[in-house]
């Protein structure tokens, strides 16, 4: 097996051969800086992912002394997702190779910036205490109607490109994510179906006054996501943005934002959505994100064009 601590500047990367068998990973691996970089090969565009190959990936990156890995965004969900995987059981940060924005809030209005991640921290500590009980209560009814883990997690694009882990109340049956493709099919836009079959009768519930989305403010304290912000791409919409559209990917995330005010599940273009988001960015400030908020009360309260 390849040592990724003892990689050339460029290098193919080939998993073992295993019963006769060469499993080989079209990916170049180059050295940036003390970075990592992913990039797929243009010899080819297929690429052969096995769940036990994640192991061999695992193995090779507890032995590197690297700390950062970033990843081509042409890379396919399967490919993202192994290395994912592999960079969470290795304390390895992963990141999306995407271009820089210089028109992200952070960098041109850092004071008020500032202010907004500090009430960030403090108002998820306070929620999460305060609406403690109502979490109770949720995770009570899905032990007595909907047995099985409490909470979903699944890799999401946060700022610069950084993936991490979104926990929600589970609202699908177990494994609904091996079903995934097979429910959207060909679906353009984003993946959103209001008669999606893995949802449960009581997650649709759940669902419709968003408090599958309470245990979000556990990545805001964490400092993944922001109680304002554009929606967190899930991997198998990330892959399918234009290139145009990669610099979004630049900003923080938030449980609430311009996309669940100004639509809610009834806007699923990809375009719009990413439209949406821009235009929040570019025109940032403090007295928005709390319209936003007072906006989003009434949105959850309703239910309306929640699924």
């Amino acid at each position: 097996m390849v040592s990724i601590a003892n990689l050339s500047p460029t290098t193919y990367l080939p998993l073992e051969a295993e019963r006769g068998h060469l499993f080989l990973i079209p990916w170049i691996l180059q050295w940036r800086s003390r970075h990592l970089w992913i990039r797929l090969s243009e010899l080819s565009r297929a690429t052969l992912i096995l769940e036990n190959r994640k192991q061999a990936l695992i193995s090779c990156l507890q032995f590197s002394t690297v700390k950062v890995i970033r990843v081509d965004m042409r890379l396919s969900e399967a490919d993202l997702l192994l290395w994912a995987k592999a960079c969470a059981a290795t304390q390895k940060q992963l990141f999306l190779r995407i271009p820089p924005s210089i028109r992200m809030p952070h960098q041109h209005q850092r004071f008020w910036w500032g202010v907004k991640r500090l009430c960030d921290w403090i108002a998820a500590l306070v929620l999460l205490i305060g609406l403690g009980p109502l979490m109770l209560i949720t995770m009570a009814m899905m032990w007595v109607w909907m047995p099985g883990p409490f909470f979903f997690k699944q890799w999401r694009v946060g700022q610069r490109g950084k993936l991490f882990e979104i926990v929600k109340f589970r609202t699908m049956i177990p494994n609904a994510d091996q079903l995934h493709h097979q429910v959207m099919g060909q679906q353009q836009g984003l993946h959103k179906r209001k008669d999606d079959p893995r949802i449960t009768p009581l997650g649709r519930w759940l669902r419709k006054f968003s408090l599958d989305e309470l245990p979000q403010l556990w990545n805001v304290l964490k400092g993944d996501m922001s109680l304002v912000g554009p929606r967190p791409w899930a991997l198998y919409d990330a892959v399918r943005l234009p290139p145009e559209g990669y610099s979004r990917l630049n900003a923080l995330p938030g449980i609430t934002g311009p996309w669940q005010v100004q639509g809610r599940s009834s806007v699923l273009d990809l375009g719009a959505v990413t439209r949406l988001d821009l235009d929040y960015l570019h025109h940032w400030s403090i007295l928005k994100d709390l319209k936003i908020l007072f906006l989003t009360v009434p949105k959850v309260l309703s239910g309306i064009a929640a699924h």
